[in-house]
């Protein structure tokens, strides 16, 4: 039996347009999910213990269609099971154990659908849990790659390799398409995360994106200035500059509201922490409902997140310089 561990992201910039080649600047945060992989004689048995879906637990040989009867909505349950069975298959692939079983027990901090990278977690720690457990330990990069297999699988080709070489590999990476690399000098940013309770529909979000590219050119120039953003925010990670990657970040929050991927509660919440003394906040993640995030080293736009109507939940959540690990 064997334990690995995964963190989640927020976007500092360049959700969305990472989709269409553009630079994306994600940055593993302190919330990780946690798998246990252990071989059994045949099939597979999944144990989600703590996925915001009241727990689950299914048996199955990875062929059924059948779904936990658990009060979520069902793009999350399908995706959900999804990255299980597409992990697994990267593991027995990487393992050369085709018919290899396993029983499964996933424990996550993260909120699924959330805009945090809860996905891209647990496929990173079950790949590299159950690599462990058959004997063949993969670097961070082989199991980004594969668990950007398992995304790709799921969101039928439209997934891209931010969240999980993030997640693989820990702290503030740059993802260009294909090109992936961690930002150095970056040790400390002051993360305060909202989150309303929600959960968008990737799937439905990146279409619409999508539609409105292909319909308009000027939302096709939106997300080239997305891209732009991303560019102008890397000279100044690292510096301590928060003012300006603040002000780049409203400025993000900005164009992809004009996307139509925002939505009234990750607005207010937005407002609420800028107010507060918040240097910037933007939604993160595919939005449609979820969470924002802001940078603030005080506890202003913290406190202020706590009493905002339509904040479920709001904390801190430091950079995580650490990706993947066995625990």
């Amino acid at each position: 039996m064997v334990t690995s561990s995964a963190p989640g992201k927020v976007y500092l910039f360049g959700e969305h347009a990472v989709v269409y080649g553009e630079p994306a600047v994600p940055c593993a945060i302190e919330r990780r999910a946690r798998v246990t992989a252990e071989e059994i004689d045949e099939g597979l048995v999944v144990h989600a213990e703590d996925l915001k879906l009241d727990g689950f637990t299914v048996e199955y040989t990875g062929d059924s269609t059948d779904l936990p009867d658990v009060d979520a909505a069902k793009p999350l349950l399908e995706a959900s099971m999804g990255y299980i069975n597409e992990a697994v298959t990267q593991v027995r692939d990487a393992a050369g154990a085709p018919d290899a079983g396993f029983e499964i027990w996933i424990e996550s901090d993260i909120p699924l659908g959330a805009g945090l990278g809860s996905s891209a977690a647990v496929a990173v720690a079950a790949i590299d849990a159950g690599c462990r457990e058959l004997g063949v330990e993969l670097d961070p990069e082989d199991i980004a790659d594969r668990a950007y297999q398992v995304e790709a699988a799921v969101q039928d080709g439209e997934a891209s390799r931010a969240d999980t070489f993030c997640s693989a590999m820990g702290g503030a990476v740059r993802v260009e398409g294909d090109d992936c690399r961690r930002v150095g000098g970056v040790e400390h940013l002051p993360f305060v995360i909202g989150y309303d309770g929600g959960a968008g529909d990737t799937g439905a979000l990146v279409a619409g994106v999508r539609a409105l590219r292909g319909e308009y050119d000027f939302a096709a120039d939106t997300v080239g200035a997305i891209g732009d953003i991303v560019r102008e925010g890397e000279s100044v990670l690292g510096t301590g500059d928060t003012e300006t990657l603040g002000e780049l970040m409203n400025f993000n929050h900005g164009l992809l509201a004009a996307l139509g991927v925002s939505s009234r509660s990750l607005d207010t919440m937005v407002w609420a922490a800028r107010d507060a003394g918040a240097v910037g906040a933007k939604l993160t993640g595919a939005g449609g409902g979820g969470c924002i995030v802001a940078l603030d080293e005080t506890d202003a736009a913290l406190t202020a997140l706590r009493y905002t109507p339509g904040c479920d939940e709001a904390f801190r959540a430091a950079l995580d310089t650490e990706g993947v690990r066995a625990e």
